[in-house]
């Protein structure tokens, strides 16, 4: 796939600014926004500027292998989606476009819950594997069919979103008084079930106002049975920043893990993803694999992230700057782009395939307080 002749990105911040010249200013506060003063939204990108490479020379490094294999699927690259909501708000393919970016890049795709086209035409556009993002919400029963529906569709994971009983407080969308227009609704759910995303109210998000009505902020670990008793697929937990929380998702009998604060959108002042990851990785002592999502702007970033045990990175904004600058062609140049940087750096550092790519290759520096 190729972008239109007149956008030649050579980083993932070029999409950015395309991106941002395309899309409405609500829609993109919406996109880039985290929660109170965006403190872990910083934290995250800073944490990646701690990282120093240690190169080793001298390796045959004429070809550096980016594959790798997550739950029994395998991938051409471990830079993957992450489950971002409503992507016809940046372009009118939505997620069947992610899909095909997604595929021709050979990269996981975690598709939301809140996602603006259906999960049998996101299939239906698919190459690769596809995973089913959720929130546990009060009306068991459409999470239930929506579960169903996902494993009808091919999907081969399901992905409970875990650090979001209430949505944050982010002011961007309390200011701009952030509604969903009438073009834009959740195709996997009942319209009733997200009527209030609609309804627009000054100095108030009206996601916040759905979220609050629809999200059961009474779930705990107990209920993860409820869940495998619906599903035979794997299950991963996302939202995990700590070793406790990792421990117990082992013993509750988590598939994978997502170290993730949500993009900086939950908890202001949480910890970057980067920082909690070590902490995580040690906890689960390999009884699953670890994924890792915030702040990966690069290949390079990515590959810190695999060298501090990670086994795939997400990618959410840049994904949907790729989306609005191109459609699926632009997702599929972000994806492209981040794994050439990815095998860039594995070339110069001595590391011909993921394997290699340890905690021998990166010294994490403490920030200075």
């Amino acid at each position: 796939m190729t972008l239109p002749q007149t956008v030649a990105p050579a980083t993932l911040h070029d999409y950015e600014q395309v991106a941002r010249g395309r899309l409405d200013g609500a829609v993109w506060d919406f996109i880039e926004g985290g929660a109170e003063s965006e403190r872990t939204v910083a934290a995250n990108r800073r944490a990646y500027g701690r990282v120093s490479l240690r190169p080793r020379v001298l390796v045959d490094v004429s070809v550096c292998d980016t594959g790798t294999e997550l739950l029994g699927a395998r991938l051409r690259t471990p830079v993957g989606i992450a489950p971002t909501a409503y992507h016809q708000l940046v372009h009118p393919d939505g997620e069947v476009g992610t899909a095909r970016g997604a595929a021709a890049a050979g990269a996981l795709f975690v598709v939301s819950i809140y996602a603006s086209r259906t999960v049998e035409d996101i299939a239906a556009a698919a190459g690769g594997p596809l995973w089913m993002q959720l929130y546990w919400l009060r009306r068991r029963e459409a999470l239930a069919a929506l579960i169903s529906r996902a494993a009808a569709a091919g999907c081969r994971a399901i992905v409970l979103t875990v650090d979001a009983p209430r949505l944050g407080r982010r002011h961007r969308d309390a200011r701009n008084g952030f509604a969903l227009g009438p073009g834009i609704r959740a195709a996997n759910l009942d319209p009733a079930l997200t009527a209030a995303a609609h309804v627009p109210g000054a100095g108030r998000s009206a996601l916040a106002t759905h979220a609050v009505e629809a999200v059961d902020p009474s779930v705990t670990w107990a209920d993860l049975a409820w869940l495998r008793e619906r599903s035979d697929l794997p299950l991963v937990l996302k939202g995990i920043l700590t070793g406790e929380d990792a421990a117990l998702a082992v013993a509750h009998g988590a598939d994978a893990l997502i170290v993730s604060n949500h993009g900086g959108r939950q908890l202001d002042g949480a910890p970057a993803s980067l920082d909690a990851l070590a902490e995580v990785v040690a906890a689960v002592g390999g009884a699953c694999p670890v994924l890792l999502d915030g702040g990966v702007r690069g290949g390079t970033d990515a590959f810190a992230a695999l060298a501090l045990g990670a086994r795939a990175v997400l990618l959410g904004r840049p994904v949907l700057w790729g989306l609005a600058a191109g459609g699926a062609a632009g997702v599929a140049g972000v994806l492209d782009l981040a794994t050439e940087e990815l095998a860039h750096t594995m070339a110069l550092t001595g590391r011909p395939d993921l394997a290699s790519v340890d905690a021998s290759a990166v010294v994490l520096r403490t920030e200075a307080r």
